[in-house]
């Protein structure tokens, strides 16, 4: 008898349809798997066994042919047991073949028959709505999670028994509720505040055109001064994670098993701070089968990348082409596998390797040589995707012991959606393009000049070495710069202050 189930598996962080074709007939006791199963796949027919066996079912006792439809799409994990399971059950009549029509089924056996989570349920649950499938089984653990996806029906079991007594009615599961009321009430709560800041009111100035404009920003300054504190509070002025943001960056945490047991969407912006020895593959992705990246699990959110010229050189260039495009593309032999990467990046750095350069209070031990060394670690393509460099001084004492506050998150965010109701009107309401991601057309359109200030970015152009890219940059920071200022044109001011954040091109950074 042959049995057909419906069945999703995961191809980076997308789901895609599988039919699990299960045929018993005489002969020989065999069990054959094909449909390119990889190990964990193939290893299933024994954990499968051994639970039919546990749970008092009866086993196939003759030739047994199990396919994963496309048969030219590699299957990869132990999602694929709980069909193959009830697959081999309505192939051997001890299952009506009625039962399971209109549902879809994914979870990984125990050997006493209990179902164990698996990964990328969110991407699995989206894809099965899309295929009109009305009801979705899943392990219990997962259920809350897939039940995010409004329209599809998710039933929650607990084990292979469960699962037969559900869809026979003996015992009847009752459908998870849709689980986003929880999650939308805690969006966008933080528990750090730039209030916890003192001083560095310049800093903030310039975080706040980096989050109006999505702009990525390099911190400069001595051991000290604040740049971790800064960096980690920049999500709290960015805009609000909305519900697409949300789903989107949910997919990426669901898909590597990262996404916490108690919650079913991530509510707030992802900062991510992955440590300097980090490789290549772990900052972009990579992998057989490919797997996201630290910039992926920044997506919709923030890349800290704290001390840069201690990074390996390698894991820095690699970060050429998503900076540009929003995205990566992990190609392989057999296929190749995109995953989003649209992050704010944020850098920090000391001025030399003591750190003291240019500190008033300690004396730098640098020379000139080791300064320009350290300095080489970071490539010039590399820093001219970098909108924003922002000299971070230490704060004074006044600043520090005084009791006034400074500019906290709630009002410099004003500032900023302030700005991005320029940006909305200026380019639509979906928020794909701020000034950061604009294009040389929209740069030329948006962006232009009048005689007072292409004077002063052809000074700045000759006296600074400055490459075409950092031009366009100069120009987007000064839109946004505008934009926050509430002005249609750009002003010469604007442009000055735009070009004061180019540090790194007024002062150790000579060459293109």
């Amino acid at each position: 008898m042959l049995a057909r189930l419906l069945s999703f598996g995961l191809q980076g962080i997308d789901a895609f349809g599988v039919d699990v074709e299960v045929d018993c007939a005489g002969g020989l006791p065999k069990t054959v798997l094909v449909g390119l199963p990889e190990q964990a796949v193939k290893e299933s027919v024994h954990r499968i066994e051994r639970a039919l066996a546990n749970l008092g079912f009866q086993r196939p006792r003759g030739r047994t042919v199990i396919n994963l439809a496309p048969a030219d799409t590699r299957k990869e994990a132990g999602a694929f047991d709980l069909p193959i399971s009830l697959g081999l059950l309505v192939a051997t009549g001890q299952l009506d073949s009625q039962a399971i029509e209109g549902h879809a089924f994914v979870g990984e056996l125990a050997l006493d028959g209990s179902v164990r989570p698996v990964k990328g349920m969110l991407s699995i649950a989206m894809a099965a709505h899309a295929r009109g499938v009305r009801c979705l089984v899943v392990p219990r653990e997962n259920a809350r999670e897939a039940a995010v996806v409004d329209g599809l029906g998710v039933v929650g079991v607990g084990g292979l028994g469960e699962a037969v007594a559900h869809l026979t009615g003996v015992s009847t599961i009752q459908a998870s509720e849709r689980s986003i009321v929880a999650p939308v009430a805690e969006m966008n709560r933080y528990p750090i505040d730039f209030a916890d800041v003192r001083g560095q009111e310049y800093a903030k100035r310039a975080l706040v055109v980096a989050a109006a404009g999505g702009h990525n920003i390099l911190m400069i300054g001595p051991p000290g001064t604040g740049k971790t504190m800064l960096a980690q509070r920049l999500a709290t002025i960015l805009p609000s994670l909305g519900m697409d943001e949300s789903l989107e960056t949910t997919r990426v945490y669901s898909a590597t098993g990262r996404l916490p047991a108690d919650q079913s969407l991530l509510t707030v912006r992802p900062f991510r701070s992955p440590h300097h020895t980090i490789s290549d593959a772990g900052m972009v992705g990579g992998g057989n089968p490919p797997a996201p990246g630290e910039i992926s699990l920044a997506h919709h959110g923030i890349l800290f990348l704290d001390e840069l010229p201690e990074f390996n050189r390698r894991s820095l260039e690699v970060l050429r082409q998503p900076l540009e495009e929003g995205r990566v593309t992990i190609s392989r032999a057999l296929r190749s596998t995109t995953f989003p990467a649209q992050f704010v990046l944020v850098a920090s750095m000391n001025p030399c390797p003591c750190g003291y350069l240019g500190d008033s209070r300690h004396a730098c031990k640098c020379s000139p040589i080791q300064i320009e060394k350290y300095m080489g670690r970071i490539s010039g393509p590399l820093l001219d995707r970098i909108d924003l460099h922002l000299e971070v001084i230490a704060v004074p004492f006044q600043e520090l012991s005084g009791k006034s506050e400074g500019s906290s998150s709630e009002v410099m965010r004003e500032q900023v959606m302030s700005a991005r109701k320029a940006q909305a009107d200026r380019f639509g309401s979906d928020g794909a393009i701020v000034n950061g991601r604009m294009n040389g057309r929209l740069l030329r359109k948006h962006a232009f000049l009048n005689p007072e200030g292409r004077k002063m970015m052809e000074m700045a152009m000759t006296e600074l070495g400055l490459s075409a890219r950092a031009h366009d940059r100069i120009l987007r920071v000064a839109r946004t710069i505008a934009d926050i200022d509430g002005t249609q044109g750009i002003l010469a001011a604007h442009l000055a202050e735009a070009i004061s954040y180019r540090t790194l091109d007024r002062k150790l950074w000579r060459k293109g």
